[in-house]
């Protein structure tokens, strides 16, 4: 099965004042719109946007959007409705991470393969990245569990499946790690994201 995408648009963004994070502009475009960029150019179709606000829709109205199977779950939750509503297989992205790639994307679809989950691996503090990684119909059963049982971390269904990783060396021949999975959780990071584009010369009209 071809794979889709997924833009995973949850959490309260308590840390950016509660406002949408992938509405936010970087570089002079908003985030969301930079995400469908790359699954289009990846993938070759635009993705599924899993999103709870009411108002979802109206943000990028050619996208279908889906909303949480399972309400309140967290990361999940959202991954939980992804899986679903893609279906799976799925590369899902969380829409504060601008400078995720076309490349990226589409070498984590292409390794998914007979895994259940293809997890890129990161210098970040957990090592590997759930919320930039393809998943396949496999890792849906074994997420269902983790939320039966009140576990809602990304990563917690992970014994129950087929690990894959895309190693670092591999990530690292796709872009800087620390630039592919850049998070804008603050004003502080936009601000960030934005001198990094800048510093590249790469911001849009």
């Amino acid at each position: 099965m071809k794979a889709r995408g997924a833009i995973i648009a949850g959490g309260a963004a308590a840390r950016f004042g509660g406002d949408p994070k992938g509405l936010a502009l970087v570089g002079g475009r908003r985030i969301v719109d930079r995400l469908v960029d790359a699954f289009v150019g990846a993938l070759g179709q635009p993705p599924l946007l899993v999103a709870n606000a009411a108002d979802a829709q109206t943000w990028r109205p050619d996208l279908r959007v889906f909303h949480d199977v399972r309400p309140g779950c967290g990361a999940l939750g959202g991954l939980y409705a992804a899986i679903h509503g893609a279906p799976a297989p799925v590369v899902c992205v969380a829409w504060d991470m601008p400078f995720v790639s076309a490349e990226l994307i589409k070498a984590l679809a292409d390794r998914l393969g007979a895994h259940d989950a293809m997890l890129p691996e990161s210098i970040g503090p957990g090592g590997l990245e759930p919320l930039c990684a393809a998943y396949g119909p496999g890792s849906g059963p074994a997420m269902g569990a983790s939320l039966d049982a009140g576990e809602y971390r990304a990563t917690a269904f992970h014994s129950g499946i087929r690990l894959g990783v895309l190693p670092l060396a591999e990530v690292r021949q796709l872009g800087d790690p620390a630039r592919l999975f850049f998070n804008v959780n603050t004003r502080a990071d936009l601000e960030t994201a934005n001198r990094m584009i800048a510093s590249e010369g790469q911001s849009d009209p």
